[in-house]
C-alpha cells in the first residue's frame, strides 16, 4: 500500500496563515559570543594544561545554545488558533486585536499592566500585538505577544476569527 500524495504534508487547516520566529538579531549573537570568548581568554590567561583550552570548549557552545534558546519562540496563526510557543488560543475567544508599536507596548506592559495578562515579550523586538479575549471562564484579560510585523499578525488573527463558520461560533459560545 503506497502512501497518499498528501502524506507527510500539513493539511490546509494546519498550514499557518502567519508564521514568525522571534529569533535574536545578528548583533546580539555577535555580542554574546564575543563576551563568551573574552571570558574564555581571561580564564585561559591564568591557566595551563586543561584549564587553558577548556573555557573555549565549554563557554562558546554553552553561549551559542543559550542564544539559540532565547530565540526559539514561534508565533503562528492557523485558521483555528493562535500559537505562541506551546500556548494555544482558539480564535473563537478573540474579541479584538491591537497592533502595538514600541510606545504602545511600553504603555500596555508598563506601570498599570494587568498582572493576569499572558505576556510573551522579547526586548529586542519593538512591536507587539495585544489580543483582547472574550472568555468568561478565563481570568486572563488579554495576551501581549512580541512581533516584528504586528500589523500582519493582527490582520491574520482577525481574518482567522472572522472566517469561522456560524456553527463554529455557536460551539465556541456553548463551551
Amino acid at each position: 500500500m503506497s502512501p497518499s500524495p498528501s502524506a507527510g504534508r500539513p493539511s490546509a487547516a494546519a498550514r499557518p496563515a502567519y508564521a514568525e520566529r522571534l529569533d535574536l538579531p545578528w548583533w546580539l549573537w555577535l555580542a554574546g559570543l564575543l563576551a563568551a570568548a573574552l571570558l574564555a581568554v581571561e580564564i585561559w590567561m591564568g591557566g595551563s594544561g586543561v584549564r587553558a583550552w577548556m573555557p573555549f570548549a565549554v563557554l562558546l557552545p554553552v553561549t551559542a545554545a543559550g542564544l539559540w534558546w532565547l530565540g526559539r519562540i514561534r508565533v503562528a496563526v492557523t485558521d483555528s488558533e493562535l500559537q505562541v510557543d506551546d500556548a494555544r488560543l482558539p480564535v473563537g475567544f478573540v474579541a479584538d486585536v491591537i497592533a502595538l508599536d514600541a510606545d504602545g507596548r511600553r504603555e500596555v506592559l508598563g506601570v498599570g499592566a494587568d498582572p493576569l495578562a499572558f505576556v510573551v515579550q522579547r526586548p529586542w523586538i519593538s512591536g507587539a500585538v495585544q489580543v483582547v479575549l472574550n472568555d468568561p471562564a478565563d481570568p486572563t484579560p488579554f495576551w501581549v505577544v512580541s512581533s516584528r510585523r504586528p500589523v500582519e499578525l493582527a490582520e491574520a488573527l482577525l481574518a482567522a476569527r472572522d472566517a469561522r463558520t456560524p456553527a463554529d461560533r455557536r460551539a465556541g459560545e456553548q463551551a
